[in-house]
């Protein structure tokens, strides 16, 4: 039996997760949320750029286990089957998982994914938003800071690949804030911006209604007006975005432009995932700010009903059916990411002994291992 919540009104039955790091976060849920998570047989990430964690949210029996690792300022993440990319302050982390590492984490046999980091780009601070992986695993990421899409080139710091036609340079002022990329087919198709400006921080006079939706192929707007839009998605032949601004999470018709909000909810609506007929949302406070002073969800919603978190939405019924919610340490949420098939998964960033002792290898050398070393070693993905 699931939970259904109000988009408007607090979560009832919100039961408190199991936390299991020492920094204090306190985050309660909807008894169904676990459930939903083992059906679909994924787990969860989030990012807060605002309280610097990764947070892994992993089903745990009738409870949550909201588990997390420490970044400067993590915004986006790209998933490709056993690789992650995680953006920050100043760079782009790659990380792999490496089951052989996974079955050696204590407590033995729980987890069934650990991520290690393979490699570090130095972008320097382009303000990294959205990622995802395209045709040929090649990482696309939202420059924010130089309005364009850019990809990552060893020689540089990025490699610019476009720009909205209103941006007449490349240069770090924030023109527009571009923030959101939706991918179709490997390939950039759809992206939100918060305003069509071409001076610097332009777009922050307009941002109350200045939102615009662009088509990269022909570099059109196909839809303006919007508040602060954020996390555009190509899926199940609609392109769903969230109108962040006003706190719902809604589809756009690319030929008229027109947004059809599906569901409001008690938050800054940014970041999404789906599994099926279910959206995972983003959730963020907002907070009293010169940024986010004025939008509708402000005078929708005082500071006290708005909620960081993370809801999940029928995309049937409109209904949002479970919520996750923090409580204490994190205001903002920027990025959500389903992990299907991995149900407890890990990540390490700071056990220097384990990445010390932890190695893949080309396919072609492992049967120079040792059977002995072979628990530390496996082929490299």
């Amino acid at each position: 039996m699931t939970t259904a919540v109000s988009p408007s009104e607090p979560a009832p039955s919100l039961a408190p997760t199991e936390v299991d790091a020492p920094t204090p976060l306190r985050a309660v849920h909807t008894a169904n949320f676990p459930a939903l998570l083992r059906q679909i047989g994924a787990s969860l990430l989030v990012t807060t750029y605002q309280a610097g964690k990764l947070v892994m949210v992993r089903d745990e029996g009738d409870d949550l286990n909201t588990h997390f690792r420490g970044f400067q300022a993590p915004m986006g993440m790209a998933l490709s089957g056993g690789r992650l990319a995680v953006g920050t302050a100043m760079q782009v982390w790659e990380f792999v998982d490496v089951p052989a590492v996974a079955a050696r984490l204590a407590p033995p046999g729980r987890h069934d994914a650990c991520f290690l980091p393979r490699s570090s780009h130095v972008t320097g601070n382009i303000q990294v938003h959205e990622m995802a992986w395209g045709a040929g695993e090649e990482p696309w990421v939202v420059n924010t800071q130089f309005s364009c899409l850019c990809t990552l080139d060893r020689s540089a710091s990025f490699t610019p690949r476009w720009r909205p036609q209103f941006v007449t340079a490349l240069e770090p002022t924030d023109r527009c804030h571009l923030n959101g990329l939706a991918m179709d087919d490997g390939r950039p198709r759809y992206v939100t911006a918060l305003g069509e400006t071409d001076a610097a921080a332009g777009w922050r006079a307009g941002k109350a209604k200045g939102g615009i939706v662009m088509d990269v192929a022909s570099g059109e707007v196909i839809a303006s007006g919007l508040s602060m839009p954020h996390s555009p998605r190509w899926h199940a032949g609609r392109l769903w975005v969230c109108e962040s601004g006003a706190g719902t999470f809604g589809f756009l018709d690319p030929e008229s432009g027109r947004y059809e909000p599906v569901a409001a909810t008690p938050g800054f609506t940014r970041g999404v995932d789906f599994a099926g007929h279910l959206a995972f949302v983003g959730l963020s406070q907002v907070r009293e700010s010169a940024v986010f002073s004025g939008i509708p969800i402000t005078e929708r919603l005082t500071a006290e009903e708005r909620t960081c978190g993370v809801c999940v939405i029928d995309l049937r019924s409109g209904q949002v059916v479970a919520l996750l919610r923090f409580e204490t340490a994190m205001q903002e949420v920027f990025a959500v990411t389903l992990l299907p098939g991995k149900r407890y998964p890990d990540l390490i960033n700071d056990d220097v002994k384990l990445m010390q002792n932890s190695f893949s290898v080309p396919d072609e050398a492992l049967a120079d291992v040792p059977a002995a070393l072979k628990g530390t070693t496996e082929p490299a993905r």
